[in-house]
């Protein structure tokens, strides 16, 4: 038995980025976007169809956390009007950022709250402000999710902030917005949309629809990202990635992650590693863990990567090596103490537990047979 659903409208396409004019509809909106020369330059244009915002937050950072967002919310608080939506425009951090916003208006003493009462705190308001999802990176998905990833780094603490409203209504993906997208960032997000997309698979929440476009994600990033590498204007490549980027969105919405991701946490955290390679480097590794665990996860795999799936997660880590990504975590300052520690802690967190593996056969693969299981 399985279930599945995604109420987030899309618009898809080459100058989609005008009609936002018209899903705000004449509301009172915030915008939620970085401060750089580029995204003023949106912000401006927005404001020639749409009108002024009612308020502004453009000091959004990469990993937004406790201090960043207690000003943000504090900011908004403090507005003359409340806006009726938000429209957020960047990357992953601007879209989370954005849905603490909209759960935000009493504060973010009461976000907090929740977030470290794992949810069971009432803190928040009964319902969030809408938004309005306007991706400018092809990797996060989170403009068809109803979560966010919020960081208390002072703690060294990850947080997922989850509500059915913080789906946005709209989500308008315009790969015209990502051409100007640098090099490290298009890999680093493509790589986040490949791990979304076969995290899934190897998920215990999988099923057949989150599959379908799970296998159609993975097969264009593998096929798309190493041009688009080497060709970072190419339009025809960029949509290709914002689909992508979309279908692996629309398929980790209904299973979230899984090991990869739950290992990745403490890798950006305590190594600064960007998410889109912390989540991603591991991902051979991870993939010859699940092997044999499902049927239905097999099988899947093999309309990724064919027959022979050892051969499969080769030529994955030959494809992350080809980005200039090095499967080996000691590449990244990971000693292997605390490589094994993690490892231990992944599997036991939250979405350590969406993983099909076994705690053996992931120590086993990751060269851990060592270390003490916990």
């Amino acid at each position: 038995m399985w279930t599945y659903c995604n109420p987030v409208s899309i618009h898809f396409g080459v100058g989609e980025f005008s009609r936002i004019a018209s899903l705000i509809d004449n509301r009172a909106y915030a915008v939620v976007t970085y401060g750089d020369a580029y995204f003023r330059g949106l912000l401006q244009q927005l404001e020639l169809t749409a009108g002024s915002a009612v308020f502004v937050v453009d000091t959004i950072a990469p990993n937004p956390d406790f201090v960043m967002l207690d000003a943000a919310c504090g900011a908004m608080t403090a507005a003359a009007r409340r806006p009726e939506v938000i429209v957020a425009i960047g990357g992953g951090s601007v879209l989370d950022a954005a849905k603490v916003l909209a759960t935000g208006a009493m504060g973010f003493d009461a976000v907090r709250e929740h977030l470290e009462s794992d949810g069971a705190s009432e803190s928040l308001p009964v319902a969030a402000i809408p938004l309005i999802a306007v991706p400018t990176t092809a990797g996060t998905g989170s403009e068809v999710t109803s979560w966010a990833t919020v960081w208390d780094t002072e703690n060294a603490q990850k947080y997922s902030l989850a509500r059915n409203d913080l789906y946005p209504s709209h989500a308008v993906v315009d790969p015209e917005l990502m051409r100007s997208l640098p090099l490290d960032q298009t890999i680093s997000t493509g790589l986040d949309a490949l791990s979304h997309a076969l995290e899934s698979i190897w998920n215990v929440n999988f099923n057949p629809v989150s599959a379908n476009f799970a296998v159609d994600a993975a097969k264009s990033v593998m096929k798309n990202l190493i041009p688009l590498s080497k060709n970072l204007d190419d339009l025809t490549l960029r949509s290709h990635m914002a689909e992508a980027a979309i279908k692996a969105g629309l398929a980790f919405s209904n299973t979230r992650t899984a090991l990869a991701h739950s290992l990745s946490y403490p890798v950006t955290l305590h190594h600064g590693v960007p998410h889109g390679i912390a989540c991603s480097f591991m991902l051979p590794d991870v993939m010859r863990s699940a092997l044999g665990a499902s049927v239905e996860c097999d099988q899947t795999l093999k309309r990724v990567f064919g027959e022979n799936l050892e051969a499969g997660a080769d030529r994955l880590t030959e494809f992350l090596t080809e980005l200039g990504v090095n499967s080996d975590p000691g590449s990244f300052g990971v000693a292997s103490e605390e490589w094994g520690n993690w490892i231990n802690a992944a599997i036991d967190g939250a979405r350590g537990k969406n993983f099909i593996g076994h705690r053996e056969q992931v120590h086993a693969v990751f060269n851990q047979v060592g270390s003490e299981p916990g």
